[in-house]
């Protein structure tokens, strides 16, 4: 049985995060944001075939996981207690979505009717995502950035997505398990910073094979 926020649309919501994380008071913080993002994964450009997905991946970034030098919180997090002051619970409780996403690196398992199965490459747990568009060229084995948002019981996928070559997953896990044994201090967003940076040199450099880009003994351009 669905919840009081069915149907499964977080969008009204997320519109009213996005206004309130670019209101122009924020404007500074905003463009701090971008740059620590195109450092981090990256820059990208306006002719680039990966921008749009990238700017959607840096709002996420922005809005879910930077803490803000001025409030020491993310916008996700300042805005739910703002609206949990201010608004029914039930309604505050969609802006808290928003503090419980999830994101990382996931091997699709498998594709059913209205739902995919996602593994995350770090932590090893499995994630079943509602989803009942049909992704294009979305097949089990392939490997994704994604993150997940909970709303209304279920897990949602946001629009923000990187994808890497299923021939890469090897690489990736054997850096997984290399930097949790001799590097635990290292962050699982840090793989996937770079993952992205690798994404995206792929694109760029037509010339070097998969295996050379996803080569973790090679620092990343």
């Amino acid at each position: 049985m669905d919840s009081p926020l069915s149907p499964l649309s977080y969008q009204p919501y997320l519109d009213q995060l996005i206004a309130f994380g670019s209101a122009e008071s924020r404007k500074e913080d905003l463009l701090a944001a971008k740059a620590e993002y195109f450092r981090l994964t990256g820059e990208v450009f306006e002719d680039d075939k990966l921008f749009e997905l990238r700017m959607a991946s840096f709002l996420d970034f922005y809005l879910y996981d930077r803490v803000s030098t001025l409030t020491g919180k993310t916008p996700a997090v300042e805005f739910y207690e703002q609206r949990l002051a201010n608004t029914p619970p039930e309604e505050a409780n969609a802006f808290r979505s928003f503090t419980e996403t999830v994101h990382g690196l996931f091997e699709v398992r498998k594709l059913a009717k209205g739902l995919v199965r996602l593994r995350e490459l770090y932590s090893g747990k499995d994630f079943d995502v509602t989803e009942r568009r049909h992704i294009a060229g979305l097949e089990a084995g392939d490997i994704l950035e994604a993150r997940l948002i909970p709303f209304g019981g279920h897990l949602l996928f946001s629009s923000a997505f990187c994808y890497h070559p299923r021939v890469a997953l090897k690489s990736i896990k054997a850096e997984v398990k290399r930097r949790k044994k001799k590097e635990p201090q290292r962050t699982p967003n840090e793989l996937v910073w770079e993952c992205a940076r690798r994404a995206l040199n792929m694109d760029r450099y037509r010339q070097l094979s998969v295996e050379k880009i996803y080569d973790f003994e090679q620092k990343v351009l």
